[in-house]
């Protein structure tokens, strides 16, 4: 019965975790927003920047990821290896997240000494969507660090031996 309980609580703690990378793969790619400045039309998105981008392709590894352990099947010996991919996931999460919110930042708040403006007062709703992508982003890697602990507590606990 514990076994079970445990095994269900993963699995739900993985969906998670993959309708968050979800989340944050769809509302960064949709985010894009035009404006006008002097005359002169730019437009924000995401693919301008190339941070932005290893930010999806590690949002998107991550769903992959999630999406292929959940297909797999307990009885497999490499189960015990998504520990090992748990932690790697976990820290690819981690700094796309904090590559991200460095250029959202400046992207916010711009940088006086290297004299960079910033854009959120002309592309608002392009930052929006930057926000809640991050926002997604670090909720699947708090699932994931939760996940963590929890298959290493199982490992390494006698007594919460069981097969996750």
């Amino acid at each position: 019965m514990k076994t079970k309980a445990n095994r269900i609580f993963t699995v739900l703690l993985r969906l998670l975790a993959l309708a968050a990378t979800i989340v944050a793969v769809v509302v960064m790619v949709t985010s894009h927003e035009s404006a006008q400045v002097l005359n002169l039309t730019f437009t924000a998105k995401y693919s301008n920047d190339p941070v932005f981008k290893y930010f999806v392709i590690a949002e998107a590894i991550a769903g992959g990821y999630t999406l292929l352990v959940l297909l797999l099947s307990s009885k497999i010996l490499l189960w015990r290896f998504t520990i090992f991919l748990d932690a790697v996931i976990m820290a690819l999460l981690t700094s796309s997240i904090s590559a991200a919110l460095a250029i959202a930042h400046v992207g916010k708040k711009g940088n006086s000494h290297a004299g960079w403006l910033p854009i959120c007062g002309q592309v608002p709703k392009f930052c929006d969507h930057v926000t809640g992508a991050l926002v997604a982003a670090f909720v699947a890697a708090i699932i994931y660090l939760v996940l963590l602990l929890y298959t290493l507590l199982a490992v390494l606990s006698p007594a919460f031996a069981v097969k996750i």
